[in-house]
């Protein structure tokens, strides 16, 4: 993929070096600009130490430049799914301690009696109340004296706690108290969330879990990126350390780089200048590591977030504007919906990560356990499950030359879909007769390992399948109308399956499927999001622009501090009077009252029904600042019909549709826009694998990207 950059950007690429890597559960992937091309290098994550990988990335690229580094980042996902946080002090409103593990009335299984209790990351011991009260309108009608709080210093210092959260009621009417209990509590030098400033609105449950959730995150969170910022500005590296390609890939020894990208076979890394650090964050902005690490709670979904905005950049350069999203990682399956016509990738505001409510903006992606790493088994019953556990990075999958257990990418490479030569590049010796043996081993009743592995790819492309109509079909949208987009290290290897199955005409494979994560994360925009509960009547929406104004003031102020300039984008929720919850609608302050009537019109769109006739409430204020990232967009080149044979490099069997076809394989980086290929195919490239089935046709368009006509019949 090339690239028109203005010739600033293109100057400064000589001393300094924009870098996004996305750390994921196998891989980690680092994509930048070199020469006005996109580059992508792939490396073994660490799990024992993400910012290993990361550090070894850079130091592989930096090649003497200072760098500005993009990270989207598993730690704050992996640390609530391991429940490896902080030991968190809770301090509320006396009477109110038990909230926070109270939760709501909901249950997710209605009747079943042994339904798990509501996940709570705080113990009874570690609750403490302040005799304090404001009312709903901001009044303090109870002030804590010193002596109550030197009270609660005292108990917190002796709890052995190691991060506190502050959520006290009505703090987002009045937070003068919470400062109070936040100064007296700030001598015992922990991590304090406080929720005026993490999430200052109302729902008392939601504000306190989302404020519990950071403190949970903050201490473990604040040393990896503060410690990864230090090493990045600092020359680290030294005089280098020697880096071999050859070979299976071990972690911190060997590098995946695509061949076009660095011809180095071995060598010496060069040392890292000086630089800044960013963090994606869940909503798909970025924001500064410094700015980040006291608020962790807003990059729990980092990596997963820059997926989106990299599929839908391209998916609009491509000119598709209704897009699913698709995108099969090692662990993991994350989908989304898009569509340009309602302003984009969808924003929700009510999100469980690992079982706690965390009322933070993020992007409404819908994960799946299931991915190539994901592990299959068979149950008690005889039955053949897959994932969610995944064999991760260690020990990986069997024909990686480690694993034990048979994975999704074993069953893959023994149907003759990846390719033992090609795969990374070359840079990972796929192990067969290893692979053969111990999915021989593992294939319970069934007759042979090629079944074996049959039935574990359509297992886990029916749990695939579920999870997109999760995000379609049950909130009311037809797939057929949208186009497929599949990226990710085994997306384009299960989407034409997942096409077809779901009568999507469409598919879209965009160039350096498996680093697209990465790529959004470069191409974000730099994004902050502030927020106010007002809880006002209707007819009060010309009396909002203060409001407004207060947060700009802010926001502005936040993004000068770090160079950067910014435009500020305003919503406001809306409910019915009485109304359990609201829409999200765009304000305008020249003619505030179209915010009602974008209202009406968006309930009748996602409830079937509205009533102007009765009385509205305003209750958020929600503003965005924007700082546009740096301009790109690919080169185009006119499409010339062709049939891709000069990119055919080899014949081999391939199953599809329960039997192993003859299939010509395709190495991608030879394909020139116009050709167009037939299945069954196979077409190969350093980041993934496009299975083409039978009956499926691939077009490649002007931008270097796939776009697959899916067949109605043949296609499995």
């Amino acid at each position: 993929m090339t690239c028109n950059l203005h010739q600033k950007a293109l100057r400064d690429e000589r001393y300094h070096l924009r870098v996004a890597i996305d750390t994921g559960g196998t891989f980690t992937d680092c994509v930048y600009f070199a020469a006005g091309e996109l580059q992508v290098l792939k490396i073994f994550s660490t799990p024992a130490d993400p910012s290993q990988a990361v550090l070894d990335g850079l130091a592989r690229i930096s090649a003497g430049k200072a760098l500005d580094v993009r990270h989207g980042t598993t730690v704050g996902t992996n640390t609530m799914l391991e429940r490896k946080g902080a030991r968190v002090a809770f301090v509320t409103t006396a009477g109110f301690e038990d909230t926070i593990a109270i939760g709501r009335q909901a249950r997710s299984k209605l009747y079943d009696w042994f339904v798990p209790l509501p996940v709570c990351l705080v113990p009874r011991p570690l609750r403490f109340g302040v005799p304090e009260r404001v009312s709903a309108e901001g009044e303090i009608l109870r002030s804590p004296t010193e002596e109550e709080l030197e009270s609660l210093v005292n108990q917190v210092r002796g709890s052995g706690a190691e991060a506190v959260a502050i959520s006290l009621l009505f703090s987002f009417a009045n937070p003068e108290t919470e400062r109070r209990v936040e100064a007296a509590l700030g001598h015992l030098g922990l991590p304090i969330s406080a929720s005026h400033r993490i999430l200052p609105e109302f729902r008392e449950y939601e504000r306190a879990s989302t404020t519990v959730v950071n403190a949970y995150l903050a201490p473990r969170m604040q040393d990896y990126l503060l410690h990864l910022e230090q090493r990045v500005s600092s020359h680290h590296g030294g005089p280098g350390f020697p880096v071999e390609l050859s070979g299976v890939v071990e972690p911190h020894a060997a590098f995946l780089t695509e061949s076009r990208t660095c011809g180095h076979e071995q060598g010496y890394v060069q040392e890292i200048r000086s630089g800044r650090v960013d963090v994606m964050q869940s909503s798909g902005g970025i924001i500064s590591a410094r700015s980040a690490a006291p608020e962790p709670v807003r990059t729990v979904l980092s990596g997963p977030a820059g997926g989106v905005i990299g599929a839908c950049q391209v998916a609009r350069w491509a000119g598709f504007e209704r897009i699913i999203g698709f995108d099969m990682g090692g662990t993991s399956t994350d989908v989304f919906l898009s569509d340009a016509a309602s302003g984009g990738a969808l924003l929700t505001r009510e999100s469980m990560v690992a079982g706690v409510p965390v009322s933070m903006p993020m992007l409404d992606i819908h994960t799946a356990g299931a991915g190539g790493g994901s592990i299959a088994r068979f149950d008690a019953g005889g039955m053949l499950r897959v994932g969610p556990e995944s064999a991760g990075a260690q020990p990986g999958p069997i024909c990686f030359g480690r694993g034990t257990m048979p994975t999704v990418t074993d069953a893959n490479f023994l149907l003759g879909r990846l390719d033992q030569d090609s795969f990374l590049g070359g840079g990972v010796r796929l192990d067969q007769p290893r692979t053969a043996q111990m999915m021989r081993e593992n294939k319970g009743p069934l007759a042979s390992a090629e079944e074996f592995a049959a039935g574990i790819l359509r297992v886990v492309e029916t749990q695939m399948e579920k999870a997109i109509r999760v995000i379609s079909v049950e909130r009311g949208h037809d797939p057929r109308q949208f186009t497929l987009v599949a990226f990710g290290g085994g997306g384009p290897l299960h989407a034409c399956s997942l096409a077809h199955a779901l009568r999507i005409p469409t598919m879209l494979v965009p160039a350096m499927p498996g680093a697209l994560s990465a790529i959004g994360i470069l191409l974000a925009d730099s994004v902050r999001d502030y927020s106010r509960t007002v809880m006002l009547p209707g007819n009060a929406i010309e009396t909002l622009e203060d409001g407004f104004a207060e947060l700009e003031q802010r926001g502005v102020a936040e993004f000068a501090a770090e160079g950067l300039q910014g435009m500020a984008q305003c919503t406001v929720d809306v409910r019915y009077r009485r109304q359990g919850y609201e829409l999200n609608v765009p304000f305008n302050k020249q003619s505030p009252a179209q915010s009602i009537a974008a209202f009406h019109l968006l309930h009748q769109q996602r409830y079937g029904f509205c009533d102007e006739s009765k009385p509205v409430e305003i209750v958020n204020l929600r503003l965005r600042m924007i700082a546009a990232g740096e301009p790109y967009a690919p080169a185009y080149r006119e499409p010339v019909p062709g049939d891709g044979s000069a990119a055919c490099y080899a014949e081999r069997p391939v199953h599809f549709a329960g039997r192993f076809l003859t299939t010509r394989h395709y190495r991608r980086e030879g394909l020139a826009p116009g050709d167009g290929i037939h299945g069954p195919a196979m077409i190969t490239e350093y980041t993934s694998a496009t299975a083409l089935p039978p009956g499926c046709c691939a077009q490649v368009d002007g931008f270097g990207n796939l776009v697959i006509s899916i067949a109605a019949e043949e296609c499995a």
